[in-house]
């Protein structure tokens, strides 16, 4: 083990870093805290790793100061926890002068380690010289693993395919996001958002052709099923995930009942329990693959009767998955809308009001307080699919007691009895919510 860890120190402070597409987000960086970043595969986690440790050379840090791992390299797969102190020696069996300087070290996919926080743990209390960033591909992470293990010494950041405004990038359309709106510029924005729904953001499939990108992404859910869960958690009942997953990739946004799945399942001979169910939904939103929108109610009776809404991470991959119809991309925009409030870290939830009529976000901060109600509409031209949404904000307005609302649309852009602004997709995606 020795030397494969040598050889692979010595590769990675030979090559050189790869072309990166800026990211909109940074390490916070805080002395005695382990840096955590977390995301589906996929995502960009290295990447993002890779532009932390190109500003920290451009700032005229020495590379020799930065150790990169990759626990997923083929070479590592004898890899246990008490070979993290081989790694300690070797690495300042290499490098014995920077035992005295600020050294970073990147642990990328560690997860993939068994008993990893111990070794962690142990490197924060007696390496006092040592910055620690750790990536993994599952919210254990952040949730259980972490919280237990570490008290409350990391901070997480979590990487999510492009943003609309990173793809705009990635994909040539402009230098930086662009600040205003003349007509050139909104018909490129108009043509890019048509493709950021259609490809999504996840970084590797940009360049590629149709075929080569859908194959790709189904790859990736493949991945995600067997390493991040049917091999971490021991699912044995295969069948009954993989229909769980197809039902929620053929309706992104739509209310899931288990009880409902399950007598589903059942029609189809397929076994299985309901409470298994509830586990593979919390393991699918463990990997980071779908998220679960609860409704707005202070009833914790009425939350647990009431079924959640489900999105998943990335409508390029729901474009991948399933066969969609053109005329209805409603559902696709609604995602795009949800992963754009969750990038900015805020808590969503659905309201249905009291005459019945339902607003597709409540969202929160829960660092400023600040609260959103947003609806997605596709277009304002079926007037009354519009009327419906607009009673249902206008409904979530006077219960919530919040004064303005949102309706989010593909291309319609104006203010309806001006507390109620409609933004087009292509604008509002480039702004912080608000």
């Amino acid at each position: 083990m020795k030397t494969i860890l040598a050889s692979l120190i010595d590769d990675f402070h030979e090559r050189q870093l790869p072309e990166l597409v800026p990211r909109g987000c940074q390490l916070p960086s805080v002395a005695g805290k382990v840096d955590v970043v977390i995301g589906m595969r996929r995502t960009g986690k290295t990447y993002f790793c890779f532009q932390t440790i190109a500003a920290s050379l451009a700032a005229g840090t020495a590379k020799e100061r930065v150790l990169y791992l990759n626990f997923e390299d083929d070479r590592l797969l004898d890899f246990q926890v008490k070979d993290f102190q081989t790694l300690l020696d070797v690495y300042y069996g290499k490098f014995p002068q920077h035992r005295d300087t600020m050294c970073t070290f990147f642990l990328d996919e560690i997860q993939r380690i068994d008993h990893w926080e111990s070794f962690i743990r142990r490197l924060i209390d007696t390496e006092k010289n040592v910055r620690i960033v750790l990536t993994g591909s599952s919210a254990k992470l952040l949730s259980q693993e972490i919280a237990t293990s570490l008290r409350g010494r990391s901070l997480s950041t979590e990487i999510f395919p492009y943003s609309f405004s990173e793809f705009l990038l990635a994909r040539g359309y402009f230098p930086e996001p662009p600040k205003t709106f003349g007509a050139q510029t909104v018909s490129r924005l108009r043509k890019g958002a048509g493709e950021y729904l259609v490809v999504g953001g996840f970084p590797e499939v940009q360049t590629l052709e149709r075929h080569l990108r859908i194959e790709v992404l189904q790859g990736y859910l493949d991945a995600v099923l067997l390493r991040d869960i049917i091999e971490r958690h021991k699912v044995s009942n295969v069948v009954a995930l993989k229909h769980l997953v197809r039902h929620i990739m053929s309706a992104p946004g739509s209310r899931l009942s288990i009880n409902k799945f399950y007598h589903t399942l059942k029609s189809l001979s397929v076994p299985c329990t309901k409470n298994t169910l509830y586990e593979y939904l919390y393991h699918l939103a463990d990997a980071y693959l779908c998220y679960r929108v609860p409704i707005h109610t202070r009833s914790e009776k009425a939350r647990t009767l009431n079924p959640a809404k489900v999105y998943v991470i990335d409508t390029g991959l729901l474009q991948a998955m399933s066969f969609r119809n053109a005329t209805n991309r409603g559902p696709l925009l609604e995602n795009l809308v949800f992963m754009h409030l969750r990038r900015y870290g805020f808590e969503v939830e659905y309201v249905v009001t009291q005459d019945g009529f339902e607003t597709d976000f409540l969202a929160r901060h829960p660092i400023t307080g600040k609260r959103l109600l947003i609806q997605a509409c596709w277009d304002m031209a079926e007037q009354k699919t519009f009327q419906r949404e607009l009673r249902g904000l206008q409904g979530a307005m006077r219960e919530c007691a919040i004064d303005t609302g949102t309706i989010v649309t593909w291309d319609d852009e104006t203010d309806v009895g001006g507390l109620i602004h409609v933004f087009p997709a292509w604008k509002w995606l480039l702004t912080e919510p608000a």
